[in-house]
């Protein structure tokens, strides 16, 4: 494998290595990787028409709950997420850089050490008739136990969730986030614990 020194490397690497869970993640996958091919600079906010970006759903296992952020350019109910800077390394670094600084838990972990959890392409708002997609790479991260979030400047407002009570107005794909989430947690077999989150994740 390429050095994870270089952002673009790592991100062929990793979507090039992905086993996608389903037909159409398969098919985005291919996409992710087909850009990147015709783009060296696709992993950063420069790169138009589209470019790739990185989010974490943050997780509570132990209380059945996920963190969520009320975008304040999008207005909706989103997770964690942003553009690729200088020094993140890897989408991984990417997804958890922003969700540490999103939501104020600085003790996150990313499941599966770093594995995506989901893709999902959607216009962006980060530079409006300039750049029409982000190619979104989106993990899974572990909040310890009673983790108490604080509000950033990048939303409005941010709270937790049950997993079967998510607010509106939010993303159709949030909804399928989720699920994704719980399928993972499921198969895993991951008890609803302080020491299973330890033990499943990486600080990447």
């Amino acid at each position: 494998m390429r050095s994870p020194a270089d952002p673009h490397a790592a991100a062929v690497d990793l979507l090039s290595d992905w086993i996608a869970p389903d037909p159409g993640q398969e098919v985005l996958r291919r996409e992710f990787v087909d850009f990147l091919a015709g783009h060296a600079d696709g992993v950063w906010r420069s790169c138009s028409p589209a470019h790739l970006t990185a989010g974490a759903l943050i997780v509570d296992p132990e209380r059945d709950r996920v963190l969520l952020l009320l975008h304040a350019k999008a207005r909706l109910w989103l997770p964690a997420g942003g553009h690729c800077e200088p020094g993140d390394g890897s989408l991984a670094a990417t997804a958890l850089r922003e969700a540490v600084e999103e939501s104020g838990i600085s003790d996150l972990v990313l499941h599966g050490d770093g594995t995506p959890l989901k893709l999902d392409r959607h216009p962006a708002p980060c530079r409006p008739g300039v750049a029409d997609e982000h190619f979104d790479v989106q993990f899974l991260a572990l909040a310890p136990p009673d983790a108490v979030p604080a509000l950033s400047d990048e939303s409005h407002d941010l709270a937790w969730f049950g997993y079967d009570e998510l607010p509106t107005p939010t993303a159709d794909d949030v909804h399928h986030l989720v699920a994704a989430a719980r399928g993972r947690l499921a198969a895993d077999g991951e008890p609803n614990g302080p020491g299973a989150a330890g033990r499943a994740g990486s600080p990447v």
